[in-house]
């Protein structure tokens, strides 16, 4: 067995790198059709140019033909064109790089072990080589678009036939393997929409996808024809009855950016109430994905179905950061701080030093945590106690009226409780969690993200949460893992609608932001934070520092916002 490290693909691939322009999802409509915004199929996260990878050289050996078709994953165009020239015609046929994608840490780590060496030019005409590659998987994403964490030492294993004076793959595993640095050039995030179980708000499900012009149609593939992620099911819906699927394999977007999407025989019929569902889903779900796609058009048949659209609950205002400062409490916009009404009053009446504010959607209430460490709410004139138990976890407000609360030391007794101060016991709330440190209850009140420890390990999960039919929650979903921490969290906040932020300690105090069910980043946080605000947006996170200043990003940098603030609140949600 002849082995050797990775060697430079040199001419076996060139990759064109181009900045990528960022946009901040602010939330979808609610009504209504999407409106049109960017160049035709085009995403504000698309970058000018793709990686583009080479065909195979003539007269490399087997090691170095197995490297250059890895090295072609980056170049998904025409269903990966590029890679199949690296395998013989019988194996092009049949090879499915959609099935999944193996993630690891860099492609100069990979190693790969031949049964012929490359050298070796003498090899006869149909001479085979077994071909083993070794490399450090970090992640992987499977058939359906669902993105996790895995950490493990893979490989994969290659026969290579000599045939026709060169040396082509005629066994490969399917699927794809990028690493880690070049994923999101030739992957990105696409959030699919499904329904809450009231049928008024909707819930994004993260799905990954390769960069390319037929997106639409990947999109629209998982949509109608797949199921929400298994945590998720619990709390949601979809649409498109069992029976409807595609009719075709794409989903063509004409010059006045209607998307046409053919349906099967099963669709005719549907009641008008169903088919508004459907179409309002995939509008919103091609809105999230960020392309241009002005309105959904069903067809069977080559014939129009009449679809209409349906009204979702609509977001409320950000209102910008919620602070106690300057003798008064309520929204920092423009340097001034604006009370809230029935709130503010109540707040500034408090002889306790408050540790946490959390303010409901309506800004009617506000569930507060104290130096006692119970929770309380404020609000209608009231100011009453809702979970006298010990070291409480900061409380978290759902759109619904509730006020989540659990002590640290105990995870599985999870409370939501209502403004008349009515408690309900939430079941199966993180199932052996020794500990938990935070918890924040997402915008559409369908997922709850928190931090807990688990076997001594330190995550942030996110559950769906289930509600009876009066929008009560009763219960939680399966646990899933987002990511683990090295340190202790401070706070978690919900960014946008696929994301967390979360104030954690390693060495040093840091900010990650997270997609649930995607990749991460990691930043120092401002000097001495000690709390953290989401937003709306997936860019408008805020951090309070001990000396009373708030920061905002700006860019790739903090910039001070704000100073004088006592304690920076959160809003429901966020």
């Amino acid at each position: 067995m002849i082995r050797r490290a990775r060697r430079s693909l040199g001419a076996l691939a060139a990759v064109v790198v181009a900045a990528l322009l960022l946009a901040g999802c602010t939330g979808l409509p609610t009504s209504g059709d999407v409106q049109p915004g960017l160049a035709l199929g085009a995403s504000p996260d698309d970058p000018d140019f793709l990686p583009l990878a080479s065909g195979p050289a003539d007269g490399v050996g087997p090691a170095t033909i197995v490297e250059g078709f890895m090295e072609a994953a980056i170049t998904p165009a025409e269903n990966w064109d590029t890679a199949r020239k690296f395998l013989t015609p019988e194996m092009a046929a049949r090879w499915r790089p959609s099935t999944g994608v193996s993630i690891d840490a860099s492609a100069s780590t990979r190693s790969f072990a031949s049964s012929i060496d490359d050298d070796d030019a003498d090899a006869p005409e149909g001479e085979q080589a077994d071909v083993r590659v070794t490399f450090d998987q970090i992640a992987s994403v499977d058939g359906t678009g669902a993105y996790s964490e895995s950490i493990a030492s893979s490989n994969s294993a290659f026969v290579v036939v000599k045939t026709d004076g060169q040396w082509r793959i005629s066994e490969a595993p399917d699927g794809v393997v990028l690493d880690e640095s070049r994923f999101a050039r030739v992957y990105d995030d696409y959030a699919l929409q499904y329904y809450d179980l009231s049928w008024e708000r909707l819930v994004p499900d993260v799905r990954w996808f390769p960069r390319r012009a037929t997106v639409a149609t990947s999109i629209a593939q998982a949509l109608i024809g797949g199921a929400p992620s298994a945590w998720l099911d619990p709390a949601v819906q979809s649409a498109f009855p069992a029976g409807v699927q595609l009719a075709r394999d794409a989903v063509p977007i004409d010059a006045d950016q209607v998307a046409e999407v053919a349906l099967n025989g099963a669709a005719i019929g549907l009641d008008a109430v169903t088919l508004a569902r459907m179409r309002t889903q995939l509008q919103e779900t091609f809105a999230a994905a960020r392309l241009q796609v002005s309105q959904v058009r069903f067809t069977v048949d080559g014939r129009t179905l009449d679809a209409g659209v349906v009204k979702l609950v609509e977001d409320v205002p950000d209102g910008g950061s919620l602070v106690l400062a300057d003798g008064t409490f309520g929204s920092l916009v423009g340097g001034e701080v604006t009370p809230l009404p029935g709130v503010t009053e109540e707040i500034l009446a408090i002889t306790q030093p408050i540790l946490a504010i959390d303010v409901s959607t309506d800004g009617a209430h506000a569930a507060v945590l104290l130096a006692d460490g119970h929770v309380y709410i404020a609000g209608d004139g009231r100011f009453d106690e809702l979970d006298q138990r010990t070291q409480l976890v900061r409380p978290s407000m759902d759109s619904f009226g509730y006020t989540w609360s659990v002590p640290v030391s105990a995870p599985s007794t999870l409370k939501a409780i209502s403004t008349d101060v009515t408690p309900i016991d939430v079941a199966s709330a993180w199932p052996g969690a020794s500990e938990v440190s935070a918890i924040r209850v997402s915008a559409d009140g369908a997922r709850i993200a928190a931090v807990i420890v688990v076997g001594g390990e330190r995550w942030v999960v996110v559950s769906a949460v289930i509600r009876d039919e009066s929008g009560a929650p009763v219960e939680l979903g399966p646990t899933r893992e987002v990511t683990q921490l090295d340190g202790p969290a401070v706070g978690v906040v919900w960014l946008g609608s696929d994301r967390v932020g979360v104030l954690a300690d390693t060495d040093d105090r840091v900010v990650l932001t997270q997609i649930v069910g995607g990749t991460g980043t990691v930043e120092a946080a401002p000097t001495n934070a000690v709390s953290i605000a989401g937003s709306r947006s997936s860019s408008g996170i805020r951090v309070l520092s001990s000396d009373g200043s708030v920061f905002a990003r700006s860019g790739s940098a903090w910039s001070e916002a704000a100073d004088g603030v006592l304690l920076l609140a959160t809003r429901a949600g966020h």
